[in-house]
């Protein structure tokens, strides 16, 4: 049963349906490249309709009712691509009208006040509604745009990895001849000047190529695990890029502990060290650096993990990037392919290991993490 207040508000609403309508759709904002502007004055009767019969329900009833609508209109929002905060905006202008129409019933105060409390539980639920689907819908839609860029991202790297093995694997053998040619001269003659400078120019271009190489899984195929000693390792790779540190005037700070048995392929963790020295260089050359240095340290972390790090003192790397930098494709210089560290931390996961970067105004820090080799059969390791 309505109460007399009630009857008399539900009449006064009905006559003057039509006016606050009007008013509710002259004082919102419309877009003229709204697809569904048409629709906002019915969607506008639609929820004063629900008000006007809200004492005829129960709440569960009302409740389901306002739902429907909301969710219906929310995604026409989502569809329009309207801002959520103008719909809201929208919406409560709705309220706002219909209180002021409110003071020409006649009913005091006291006698409307429970017709208001109805009233804002109708809006309040209304808007949580529309908002809270309107926020799953464009939810959905990032995930799915962002799945579909990750798809096509992941297929340019796989096309990528196709192109590289089957153009370097052709490249790679008259390269090798080229090597051994030059070691054939070597040993006829010895005191051939520019030798050693070429060999170790076609060293550094086998590196690049073997770096792209890495892209593909066909690297895989045939190759195995192997133990072999940290330490001697590193060495190896600082005696290959030594005329680098002596053109770039490189101080090298070598602070090695007890030397570690590793198992994996040791090609692809010298690969990373390389990588990563050479980056370090090339910064400090680039951005010329007063007294160069590069700290290499190792340490026991637990029983079972080995960290390695590599530290330069050159300008810092923001904290926004320490992430950004081994995404594909990223680089801060101008002929870089950006792949340099996305093979590194694509190398050191496939070993169980981790890779981070650390930056401050002192120094920068890659670590390298990776499981140590307990119990390394000595007649399996790899004399490096």
């Amino acid at each position: 049963m309505f109460t007399g207040e009630q009857t008399d508000l539900i009449a006064f609403f009905a006559n003057n349906k039509e006016q606050l309508v009007q008013e509710w759709e002259n004082a919102i904002m419309i877009y003229q490249g709204d697809p569904f502007k048409g629709k906002i004055r019915e969607n506008g009767e639609a929820l004063l309709n629900v008000i006007l019969t809200m004492h005829s329900k129960s709440k569960e009833e009302l409740l389901t009712i306002i739902e429907k609508i909301a969710i219906d209109i929310s995604e026409e929002r989502v569809m329009a691509d309207i801002n959520i905060g103008d719909f809201v905006y929208n919406v409560n202008i709705g309220r706002t009208i219909l209180y002021s129409f409110l003071s020409k019933t006649g009913l005091t105060w006291s006698e409307l006040q429970k017709s208001i409390n109805d009233i804002n539980f109708c809006f309040d639920k209304f808007l949580y509604f529309a908002v809270s689907h309107y926020s799953e819908a464009k939810n959905k839609i990032i995930e799915e745009k962002t799945m579909f860029i990750d798809s096509t991202h992941q297929d340019r790297l796989t096309l990528l990895g196709q192109m590289t093995s089957s153009f370097i694997h052709e490249f790679r053998n008259p390269l090798t001849s080229v090597q051994g040619f030059i070691q054939l001269l070597k040993a006829d003659y010895p005191n051939m000047r520019y030798l050693d400078i070429i060999s170790s120019e076609l060293d550094q271009l086998n590196f690049r190529i073997s770096q792209f190489l890495l892209l593909s899984k066909k690297e895989l195929i045939g190759k195995e695990k192997v133990f072999f000693k940290l330490n001697y390792l590193i060495d190896e790779v600082l005696n290959f890029l030594y005329p680098s540190i002596l053109d770039g005037k490189v101080k090298i700070q070598n602070n090695l502990s007890d030397d570690f048995t590793l198992n994996g392929y040791a090609d692809e963790i010298r690969q990373v060290f390389i990588n990563i020295i050479f980056n370090a260089i090339d910064v400090l050359n680039h951005h010329e650096v007063p007294n160069p240095t590069i700290e290499i340290h190792s340490s026991l972390e637990d029983n079972e993990t080995i960290k390695i790090s590599i530290s330069n003192n050159g300008p810092v790397i923001p904290v926004e990037m320490h992430k950004t930098i081994f995404e594909p494709f990223f680089t801060t210089k101008k002929l870089g392919t950006g792949l340099g560290l996305f093979v590194c931390k694509e190398i050191i996961e496939k070993h169980k290991g981790e890779l981070t970067c650390d930056s401050s105004r002192d120094k920068t820090t890659f670590s390298i993490y990776l499981p140590v080799a307990l119990e390394a059969d000595e007649e399996q390791e790899e004399n490096l």
